[in-house]
């Protein structure tokens, strides 16, 4: 059990060694146990070095050796859900050195990523695919004539999201040969394993006990009645032992409880599992941050890890604050809230003004700045696990009886509720209104977890109103706007801190569709939305231009618009958004059918999926710093020769 997280590297001498799959095959079975305690050591060491997820890999640090150890990788193919727990995965895959580099703009992603390993089988990010992918090799082998086997690593949390039992049952139907690993770290089914339920688990996995099960229905097969009987017999044996007869019913054999840190069990269970036919559920109990014991009290807590400063206490557990991406912004910022606290604050004081509204969100509410909501009106907070669907339609059904319901999401989580939000929010006009966190780039989580894509996918449906907060103080009072108004309302805002504006509370709204002029100036209009005002606002000083913090995308002010347009000479949109399809481009659309004839630059995030790294180098590695807008807005003017005394 360690104690602290270690800031020189430890000593791995059998972890050395393995540099893939064949090498781990090399050791001897009683060394496997060494290797474990050498793995869980250099995970913690790399973690604290990077920063990143690593409760999750603790606890399955003897499951992916096993696995390895086992399974012909990569010809077999591993697939892992969500990817938090891969970690020790990509040790073990010829990545061990390269751990230093995880996070950060040209190292390791934080993810399985199919472009950085063979060993990475499928890209992942967004939770409860894995069964769904593995599936699909499945399908893919048989059709190819490929002998392989086919694992799925899923969490007891993955599976709360209905694609999961999705796949599942589609799965029972095929009938083929797949391997689902069920790892339950939160205890929900079973508070402890051993007994009878490992006794029963190792039997349901043995050779003999499968020869004569698939022997005797064999025989009873010729006897319908027979076979019938003897199957709900043996539903009635596993059910009584084990929480495994829902899989049962959908197809899969299960095999369960079992000790997920027992690395020779693991082992043993799946050599003999490799040998069935058929689906096969294998579920094991593992405790989230196992040997760590910082991690093992608080496994939510320590759920993730931001950089260690040696200078610092070893014993560092993260906060909130420490695990989000901050702006490099003046000192004063330290003591800002976050955009997430900012929510949080907000939705307190209007729950605690009216008793209608309810707090909803799928799985994100910590990351989402709700546990105060959640303790100060427990029975006001949902949380429905993983299953952005079914927030968005429970939202939809609420506010179809008078409640105003809040659904605070991640920008990229959101898109997989975009059919419910159109048909069952937005067509019906209903009041619910979506807090979008995470908006924009977030940093070192990448492209699966960006929201580059909101104003767009968003900006396009019927009465929907669209918000763009410049700062702390425009979040509270676009998130009050959002709550008096009739039908869907969204606002969107960056993840960490924004430029410490002052918030002054109050659940005013402020009239929609208004913008606010933030400096005037010549030549150039600067039409800002959200984030991008701070940094346009440093170029129209530069360059004495006009800056507009548009507020709105939907409605847009479009007074103010063609009142730029009739007075300077370039307009100039800038979004932390795609460009296409984004703010810009509606901006581009009201010029283009008002017949203004005026030269527009749209600045926003490019046409491509941008890799992880620092959100202010990634920013200005697409031109969306103040230097690059400022060179940006020269060059448009000098393309189009206007004349400009700040050029």
């Amino acid at each position: 059990m360690l104690n602290e997280i270690p800031l020189s590297r430890p000593d791995t001498p059998l972890l050395d060694k393995v540099d893939n799959s064949t090498d781990l095959k090399l050791l001897e079975l009683d060394q496997l146990a060494q290797l474990a305690d050498e793995l869980r050591a250099y995970l913690l060491y790399s973690v604290g070095q990077t920063g990143g997820h690593f409760g999750a890999g603790l606890g399955v640090v003897e499951l992916t050796i096993a696995l390895h150890y086992v399974f012909d990788t990569p010809k077999d193919k591993l697939v892992w859900d969500v990817g938090h727990q891969a970690y020790p995965h990509k040790i073990l895959t010829g990545r061990r050195d390269q751990m230093l580099t995880m996070r950060q703009a040209g190292g390791l992603a934080a993810f399985p990523n199919r472009g950085e390993s063979e060993f990475d089988t499928f890209g992942v990010g967004h939770s409860s695919t894995s069964i769904s992918a593995t599936l699909g090799l499945m399908v893919a082998a048989r059709l190819q004539d490929k002998q392989r086997h086919n694992i799925a690593v899923i969490g007891d949390g993955a599976m709360t999201a209905g694609m999961a039992f999705e796949a599942l049952n589609h799965a029972g139907h095929l009938d083929d040969n797949i391997l689902v690993i069920l790892n339950d770290n939160n205890m929900s089914i079973s508070n402890n394993v051993g007994g009878l339920s490992s006794y029963f688990a190792r039997m349901w996995a043995s050779k003999p006990y499968n020869f004569i099960r698939t022997g005797s229905k064999r025989v009873l097969s010729k006897i319908p009645p027979a076979l019938r009987a003897a199957h709900r017999a043996e539903e009635y044996m596993k059910g009584m032992v084990s929480p495994g007869t829902l899989f049962e019913e959908i197809g899969f054999n299960y095999i369960g409880l079992v000790d997920g840190h027992d690395t020779n069990g693991l082992v043993e269970i799946l050599s003999n599992i490799k040998t069935l036919r058929g689906p096969q559920l294998l579920h094991i109990i593992t405790q989230k941050g196992k040997g760590y014991l910082e991690s093992e009290n608080d496994p939510f807590g320590m759920h993730a890890l931001s950089k260690i400063d040696p200078g610092a206490s070893m014993k560092n557990g993260p906060t909130e604050e420490a695990a989000e991406e901050t702006v490099e912004v003046a000192a004063k910022v330290t003591s800002s809230p976050s955009y997430s606290e900012v929510f949080g604050d907000w939705l307190c004081d209007v729950a605690q003004h009216d008793e209608l509204v309810v707090g909803i969100t799928p799985a994100m509410g910590e990351g989402s700045g709700m546990r105060k909501f959640a303790t100060e009106f427990p029975e006001r907070f949902h949380d429905v696990a993983i299953a952005e669907q079914h927030a968005v339609t429970f939202a939809a059904g609420m506010a179809c009886d008078g409640l105003k319901p809040i659904v605070a999401i991640y920008s990229t989580f959101l898109q997989r509720g975009y059919d419910q939000l159109i048909h069952d929010v937005a067509l019906q006009n209903l009041n619910v209104m979506f807090a979008i966190d995470r908006a924009g780039l977030v940093g070192e989580d990448g492209p699966t977890h960006a929201g580059s894509f909101d104003l767009s996918y968003l900006r396009c449906i019927p009465n929907m109103l669209l918000m763009t907060p410049s700062n702390e103080d425009e979040t509270y009072k676009l998130l009050s706007t959002g709550y008096h108004h009739t039908g869907p309302s969204a606002i969107r805002y960056p993840r960490g801190k924004g430029p410490g504006k002052e918030i002054e509370t109050g659940l005013e709204p402020v009239t929609i569709g208004k913008a606010v002029v933030r400096r005037s100036g010549k030549s150039v209009a600067i039409l800002a939305f959200g984030s991008m005002v701070t940094p346009a606002l440093e170029v129209a000083e530069d360059l004495d231009s006009t800056l507009i913090d548009m507020r709105f995308v939907k409605p847009l002010d479009e007074e103010i618009i063609g009142d730029m347009a009739a007075k300077h000479q370039l307009i100039v949109t800038i979004e932390e958004n795609t460009v296409m399809g984004g703010a810009g481009s509606a901006v581009n659309e009201f010029l283009l059918a008002s017949n203004y004839q005026i030269p527009v630059l749209n600045l926003g995030l490019p046409d491509t999926f941008l890799e992880h790294g620092k959100v202010p180098k990634m920013l200005a590695d697409v031109g969306l710093d103040a230097t690059s807008i400022a060179t940006a807005i020269k060059k448009k003017l000098k393309d189009c020769k206007i004349h400009s005394e700040a050029v």
